[in-house]
C-alpha cells in the first residue's frame, strides 16, 4: 500500500508539458535581402478569416523603423505566403535615436488584429511609436482578402502625454457596445463604447501599476497579450509578465475573465504557461522573451503566435479543450499534442544566427 502511495505522489508531482512549441520554430526570421524586414520579424497579430490564418508581424529593418508585414498559413505551422513589402507603416515620428523599444526608434509595434463579429471590420492597434500611444485603424474584410491595403487613417487613442501599449478589441460586442481591454495590473479594465470612431479629443483613459496578482507567480504584470478569444468558459486572455523566480525573463500567463462581466477573472494560471528555453527564445535581440500579441482557435486547437528574444516568430499550439478544463482545475494548464489535420508538407525556414544581440 505503501508503494503504491509513494507512486502516486510520485505520478502527481511529475512536469506536465505546457504550449507544446512547434518543433521547427522559428517559423519566421528576417530577410537580409529586404531592407524593411532585414532585422528582427516578431510579435504578430492575428486572425482565422476565409480558411487561412493571417499573420501581421512586425519587421524591423536596417533604417531601425518597426513597420507591418503579412504572412499566412493554413495548417497554423508552415507558412504559405508572405508579402515582399510592408502592408503598414508609420515611418519616423522625430529625430532618430538609440533603439530602445522592442529594436526600433520609429514607426508602429506590436499589432493586435481582431475580427468585430458584429461588423465583419478588422480592426488592428499597436504602439505608435515616439508618441507611445495606441494606435488604432481598420480595413474592410474583403480588401484584406483580397490584399488590398485600404486601412483606415490612424486614430491615436490613448492620451498624449502618457505612455500606453496594450489595448485589445474584443472580437464581439458585449451588451450591445464595442469593448476594448486596456489594463490588467493591478486589476483588469475594460473600455465601452457605442462605436470606434473616435472623435477629436476622444481617448481611453487608463491606469497601470506594476503590481503582483496574490499567490501568483509574477512578480510584476505587464499587459494583455492577444485580444480576448471566446470559449464556452470565459474569455480566454494571454498576458505578460516578469516571473518572482527569474525576473529578467519575460512569460507568459493566461487566465479566464467572465463572459458577461470581463473584469471579473474566473481562472488564473498558477504558473506561465509559456517561458523562454529554446534557441530562438534565448538568442536574439533579446534573450529570454517570450511575447505574444495573436492567438487563434483552429478546429479545436489553439495556436499562440509569439516573438522569440524580440527578433523571431514562433508558435505553441494544442488542444484548447483540455487547456480550459486544466485552467478551471486551477493546475498548471496543459496542452498535449494533438494530431493536426494537414496531409500538405510545406518548406520550413531555418533557424539562422544573424549576429545580433
Amino acid at each position: 500500500m505503501r508503494l503504491v502511495e509513494r507512486l502516486l505522489r510520485k505520478r502527481q508531482k511529475k512536469p506536465k508539458p505546457v504550449l507544446k512549441r512547434y518543433s521547427k520554430n522559428p517559423i519566421l526570421s528576417p530577410k537580409e535581402e529586404n531592407h524593411w524586414e532585414a532585422l528582427f520579424t516578431f510579435n504578430p497579430g492575428a486572425i482565422y478569416l476565409g480558411g487561412k490564418i493571417h499573420l501581421i508581424y512586425r519587421a524591423v529593418g536596417a533604417d531601425w523603423i518597426s513597420r507591418f508585414g503579412y504572412a499566412a498559413t493554413y495548417d497554423g505551422l508552415h507558412v504559405v505566403e508572405r508579402e515582399e513589402r510592408p502592408i503598414y507603416e508609420r515611418g519616423p515620428s522625430f529625430p532618430l535615436s538609440f533603439p530602445y523599444s522592442g529594436g526600433s526608434v520609429g514607426g508602429c509595434e506590436d499589432p493586435r488584429v481582431v475580427v468585430v463579429k458584429e461588423d465583419r471590420k478588422i480592426y488592428m492597434t499597436y504602439t505608435a511609436y515616439g508618441e507611445m500611444r495606441v494606435g488604432l485603424t481598420s480595413i474592410d474584410t474583403r480588401d484584406f482578402l483580397k490584399k488590398r491595403w485600404n486601412w483606415s487613417p490612424e486614430k491615436l487613442i490613448s492620451p498624449p502625454g502618457e505612455i500606453h501599449k496594450n489595448f485589445a478589441i474584443f472580437p464581439e460586442k458585449i451588451d450591445g457596445m464595442y469593448a476594448i481591454i486596456h489594463s490588467i495590473s493591478p486589476r483588469v479594465r475594460v473600455e465601452y463604447r457605442e462605436t470606434l470612431e473616435f472623435k477629436e479629443g476622444e481617448y481611453i483613459r487608463s491606469t497601470y501599476a506594476p503590481a503582483s496578482y496574490p499567490g501568483g507567480w509574477e512578480w510584476i504584470v505587464k499587459g494583455v497579450g492577444p485580444p480576448p478569444i471566446k470559449t464556452r468558459e470565459g474569455w480566454l486572455v494571454f498576458y505578460h509578465g516578469l516571473d518572482k523566480k527569474e525576473p529578467g525573463k519575460y512569460k507568459i500567463g493566461a487566465m479566464l475573465l467572465d463572459l458577461k462581466n470581463p473584469e471579473e477573472v474566473l481562472y488564473r494560471a498558477k504558473q506561465p504557461v509559456l517561458e523562454p528555453s529554446c534557441e530562438c527564445e534565448m538568442n536574439g535581440f533579446k534573450p529570454g522573451v517570450v511575447y505574444s500579441n495573436g492567438a487563434v482557435v483552429k478546429d479545436g486547437t489553439i495556436f499562440l503566435y509569439y516573438g522569440g528574444a524580440d527578433t523571431y516568430t514562433c508558435v505553441a499550439y494544442g488542444d484548447l479543450g483540455e487547456f480550459l478544463d486544466s485552467l478551471k482545475e486551477e493546475k498548471k494548464p496543459v496542452l498535449r499534442r494533438r494530431r493536426l489535420l494537414s496531409r500538405i508538407r510545406f518548406p520550413t525556414m531555418k533557424l539562422k544566427n544573424r549576429g545580433v544581440r
